[in-house]
C-alpha cells in the first residue's frame, strides 16, 4: 500500500508526540506516533483529516495523534483488528510488524478510525490525585471546615472520588488499605507528608463541556482507548476507579468552566471552605475562556473570609520541567489577591511527586 507523507507540521506534532510518548514510559505508542511521523498514511479519509487538521500550524492542542493512537487501540479492544492486536502487548514489540498492521488497520477500517479522531483524548488519569492530595491536605486541614469541592474538566468525574483511594508514596501511606483503587507515587525529596486529616467532603460536583459517561460499556472502552497499550498498570487502576464511580457516581455538569463558575461561586456560602479544583486541563481552554474563568475565581476570592474561604488547587503544565506543577491559591480575607505559591512538581501520569520546601 502506498505511503504518503504528511505535511510538514503535521509530521512534526507526531514526532513531538512520539518524543513524550517515550519520555513517560510507553515505547508502543511513541513508535506508532514516529512512525507516521516518518512515513505518513495511505490516502484515506483518516490521513486526508490529520493533514487538514485547523490550527495544527501553531497549536498541538488538539493532541491528534492521540486521537490516532486511541482509534487503533480502540480497534484492539474490540478484537476487530487480530493482526494489529498480534503487534500490541502483551507481544514483544516489532516496529515492523507493528507498521504492516497499522496500515492495514487504516486501509481496512478507514472510516472508524477517521470518525474516532472526532473525539478528544479522555483519560481521566486518577493518578494525577497522589499530586493533588498532599496539596489538598496542607490548605484544608487546618481550616478544618467541611469542604465544597468544585472541579474543573470533570470528563468522568473520577477524581470525584479521591478521598477513598489508597495513596503509597512509598515512605509515606494515606486512606483505606482496604480501597480497590491504589496510586502508588515516589514521594521525592526531603519535604515532610502534610499532617491532619482531610475534613468532610459535605459537597462536590464537576463540569465538563463534554461529560465522558461511563454506564455502557461502549462509553467504558473509548476511555480506556486512550491509556497506552503497554502500561497495563494504568488500564488496571483506571477499570478500578471507574468500578469505585459506579458505585459512587460522580456529578458532572455539561458546561464551560467559566460559565459554571460564574453561577456557582458567590457568593461563598458560610462554613464551608470551597475549592476549585482541576488537573491537566487548563491548557485545553480557550484563552477567551481561561481569562473569564480566572477572573471569576479571584473575584469570589476577593469576597472570602476566614468562615467562608476559597482555594484553587490545580496540576497543570507551566512551561517548566520536569513534570508539571502544582499550584495553591487561597483567599480567606487576608489578601485580596490571595496568597499562591508553587508546592509541588509531578509527572504527568503521577508516577512521582516532588514537593517544593
Amino acid at each position: 500500500m502506498t505511503l504518503h507523507k504528511l505535511p510538514a507540521h503535521v509530521a512534526d506534532a507526531f514526532a513531538h508526540q512520539a518524543a513524550a510518548c517515550r519520555d513517560l514510559g510507553s515505547p508502543l505508542t511513541a513508535t506508532v506516533c514516529a512512525l507516521v511521523a516518518e512515513h505518513g498514511l495511505p490516502d484515506s479519509e483518516t490521513r486526508r483529516r490529520i493533514a487538514t487538521w485547523p490550527g495544527l500550524e501553531t497549536s498541538r492542542g488538539d493532541v491528534v495523534p492521540l486521537r490516532f493512537t486511541g482509534a487503533l487501540h480502540r480497534l484492539v479492544l474490540d478484537g476487530a483488528e487480530p493482526a494489529l492486536a498480534a503487534a500490541y502487548p502483551p507481544h514483544a514489540l516489532d516496529t515492523d510488524a507493528l507498521h504492516a498492521a497499522m496500515i492495514g488497520a487504516v486501509g481496512s477500517h478507514d472510516g472508524f478510525i477517521a470518525d474516532y479522531l472526532g473525539s478528544a483524548p479522555q483519560t481521566n488519569e486518577v493518578a494525577r490525585a497522589a499530586h493533588l492530595l498532599p496539596a489538598l491536605l496542607a490548605v484544608a486541614a487546618p481550616m478544618a471546615l467541611p469542604i465544597r469541592m468544585m472541579e474543573l474538566g470533570a470528563s468522568a468525574g473520577l477524581l470525584q472520588n479521591f478521598e477513598k483511594f489508597r495513596y503509597d508514596y512509598g515512605r509515606h501511606f494515606w486512606g483505606d488499605p482496604a480501597s480497590p483503587v491504589t496510586l502508588r507515587c515516589e514521594w521525592r525529596g526531603d519535604a515532610h507528608f502534610p499532617v491532619g486529616d482531610l475534613p468532610p467532603i459535605v459537597e462536590r460536583g464537576g463540569c465538563d463541556i463534554a461529560p465522558v459517561p461511563i454506564t455502557a460499556e461502549d462509553d467504558r472502552k473509548r476511555l480506556q482507548s486512550y491509556v497506552w497499550p503497554d502500561q497495563p498498570h494504568r488500564l488496571q487502576r483506571l477499570t478500578a476507579a471507574i468500578a469505585m464511580a459506579l458505585e459512587h457516581p460522580p456529578t458532572i455538569d455539561e458546561a464551560g468552566a467559566a460559565d459554571w463558575l460564574e453561577a456557582r461561586l458567590a457568593p461563598l456560602p458560610e462554613g464551608r471552605h470551597t475549592i476549585v479544583l482541576h488537573a491537566i486541563m487548563w491548557q485545553y481552554m480557550p484563552g477567551a475562556e481561561r481569562a473569564r474563568a480566572e477572573a471569576a475565581i479571584r473575584n469570589a476570592g476577593r469576597q472570602a473570609t476566614p468562615d467562608a474561604p476559597l482555594s484553587w488547587v490545580r496540576f497543570e503544565a507551566d512551561g517548566d520541567n520536569p513534570g508539571g506543577g502544582v499550584r495553591v491559591t487561597h483567599w480567606s480575607g487576608a489578601a485580596d489577591d490571595g496568597i499562591s505559591r508553587l508546592v509541588a512538581r509531578g509527572d504527568y501520569h503521577g508516577r512521582w511527586v516532588e514537593p517544593i520546601v
